[in-house]
Formats: structure tokens, C-alpha cells, sequence
């Protein structure tokens, strides 16, 4: 058991033997009481002594830990709390407990639809309750961006069991382009969130090809025990090396993005990277940057670059370039 928990099994039984009044505590009596609870703990012999246990009030009676213990010694030999109800289990949570606790709960409610987190709602609620009494209801400091109207996300923790437990399912599935919806039967490994969308990820059976499912486009998931799921060695991060977003393309579609970014915008591509192959290759003058990425050209990179609008300059591929001329010229036309 680490050093620090023995220390915290100690300051908890010194507070409970002087929340005792119906006894009087020395100084032995309190080492005593130490050396047994790290036995009950420990299981083992573990003699405290009477430096360890002096040197703990002290620390109780100090700011260092929060407690401010009221301990006091009377009669010259004896311990108790002055104040007679106080307790360090009783103490008022810090301004920086309740921001960490806040924080904390606007976090886990990110991941609320998971059962995985489903046995601690009585805690989170108790969580809750206490914040609200100790707090002031003061706004988050940290903001994560979540959509709760967003359709599928009741299909997350099914997805989730079924990649958990090796489950076949049957989706189904109707794309944006497609006239009605199909069934898959669809062997998942893996959820995916990008730009505040889900996605799954795995192989329809007898496909080699892995698909890649959004969430609000299923409209219905039902499992498939009669099937062997199919067992691949699926690895996420390299799947996912060359790509940015979710659509994964052949090795053949990875091609090599030289980019200009003008002086305004190149402290954030270089806080920032596009990929984690980015390169830089040129830093110019007047501030502007030439920077290199290997990615698929998918959707996800062309909504990227065009995000950044008149801040970039596609260099290479001509291709890749041409594309973007064309997109902006027909954007143009929506403002003449």
C-alpha cells in the first residue's frame, strides 16, 4: 500500500477516535488505534510511531491538507476536537474542489447514453446534489461541444455492447443518396466520433471492405446470433494513418497536399496540424508558411480547406487544385 494511503488511513482514524467523547485519548491510545486500522487494511503487523502520529497532527491542525483540525491537547495528556461536532469528513469542499467536481460531471454526461456508465448514475446524481448545495451555480469553464438532437445517438451503447461482446448485427442502413433503406449484415469494431457526428466502423459479411456507418442514418439495429462474428486484426490507428475525418480511401487515393497559409492563419496550422504528417517546409518573410501533408483526398480534407477559405493556397496536386477553383466558382455565383 502506498505511503500516501497509509497516511490518509491514519488522519481518518485519528479524526474518528476524537470524534469518540466517551473516552479519553492519549497520545499511545492514538498510535494504538493507527497500527490496528493499517493491520485491518494491510493484513500485516505495522508498528506507527509516536514521531509519525505527532507529526500527522500537526499537518491535521495546518492548511496544507484543508483540514484546519481544532485538535487540542488538555489536561496535558489527552486529544480532542475543541469543537466537539467537527470532523474532517464534515469540512466544506475548496473553490478548486468544486470547479474539478463541475468540470467532472459536464464531462461524464458527454458519455451518458453508454451503460458503461449507467451503475454510477446514483453517484453522479449525488455528485450532482452536492454541487448544487455547495456551489453557486456558477457557468463551466470547459465547454465541450455535444448535439443532443442529433439523430442515432439512442443506437450508441447497442453499437458499443455489440463491439464489446463480438456480436454480429443486422443494420438497417439508407444513405443520403440512397431511395430506401437496406439491411447489412454487419460485423462492427469500432465507434468513431468526428465533428460532432458517430459513425461505426466494420466489414458487411462476405465484403473484405470496411464500411463505415453513420449513426443517424440507421434506422433500425437488430443481432444476428446465428452468425460467427468475424474476428479481424483491426487496428484503429493505422486505419486511420492516412486519413483525416472518417472515409477511409484506397492506399492509391493517399497523395501528397502542398499548401500555402498566409501570415494571419499560420500560428494556428502550426499549433494546430491538419495531420499528424504535416510537414513544414518553407517559413517566408512576410510570415506565411509552405507546409506539406500525405492524407486521402477525401471529403473531410476538401471541407477543411475550404473552411479556411481565402487563408490557403492549394499548391500541389494541380488536381486537388482545380477542384477548389471550381467549388469556389460555383460558390461565387450563390452571392452574384
Amino acid at each position: 500500500m502506498a505511503t500516501n494511503k497509509h497516511a490518509l488511513i491514519r488522519y481518518k482514524t485519528i479524526d474518528k477516535c476524537l470524534q469518540n467523547k466517551g473516552r479519553k485519548w492519549t497520545l499511545n491510545d492514538l498510535i494504538e488505534a493507527c497500527s490496528d486500522a493499517l493491520y485491518e487494511y494491510e493484513g500485516k503487523d505495522t508498528n506507527v510511531s509516536k514521531r509519525t502520529v505527532q507529526a500527522d497532527i500537526q499537518l491535521m491542525r495546518s492548511d496544507k491538507l484543508g483540514y484546519e483540525a481544532p485538535i487540542e491537547v488538555y489536561e496535558k495528556r489527552y486529544y480532542r476536537y475543541q469543537d466537539e461536532e467537527y470532523s474532517i469528513t464534515d469540512i466544506p469542499l475548496g473553490q478548486m474542489d468544486m470547479n474539478i467536481l463541475h468540470e467532472s460531471m459536464e464531462m461524464l454526461r458527454q458519455f451518458k447514453d453508454f451503460s458503461l456508465f449507467s451503475d454510477l448514475n446514483g453517484v453522479i446524481q449525488k455528485l450532482e446534489d452536492k454541487i448544487f448545495r455547495e456551489s453557486n451555480e456558477e457557468a463551466p469553464i470547459i465547454h465541450m461541444d455535444s448535439n443532443e438532437n442529433l439523430k442515432g445517438l439512442e443506437h450508441l451503447d447497442t453499437l458499443y455492447q455489440a463491439i464489446l461482446k463480438k456480436v454480429v448485427l443486422k443494420i438497417t442502413y439508407q444513405s443520403f443518396k440512397a431511395h430506401e433503406p437496406s439491411e447489412l449484415p454487419f460485423h462492427p469494431y469500432l465507434l468513431r466520433e468526428y465533428n460532432n457526428r458517430w459513425f461505426i466502423v466494420g466489414k458487411v459479411e462476405k465484403e473484405e471492405r470496411m464500411l463505415t456507418l453513420a449513426l443517424d442514418r440507421i434506422a433500425n439495429i437488430d443481432f444476428d446470433l446465428s452468425t460467427k462474428y468475424k474476428k479481424d486484426d483491426f487496428n484503429s490507428k493505422t486505419y486511420y494513418q492516412n486519413t483525416i475525418g472518417v472515409t477511409v480511401l484506397r492506399d492509391r487515393d493517399i497523395i501528397n497536399v502542398t499548401l500555402k497559409v498566409n501570415p494571419m492563419n499560420a500560428p494556428y496550422v502550426l499549433t494546430k496540424p491538419f495531420h499528424h504528417s504535416q510537414e513544414l517546409l518553407e517559413q517566408q518573410e512576410d510570415g506565411s508558411i509552405i507546409i506539406k501533408i500525405r492524407v486521402h483526398q477525401n471529403f473531410e480534407l476538401e471541407r477543411l480547406l475550404l473552411g479556411f477559405g481565402e487563408s490557403i493556397e492549394i499548391i500541389t496536386p494541380k488536381k486537388l487544385r482545380d477542384r477548389l477553383i471550381q467549388k469556389y466558382k460555383y460558390a461565387l455565383r450563390n452571392y452574384e
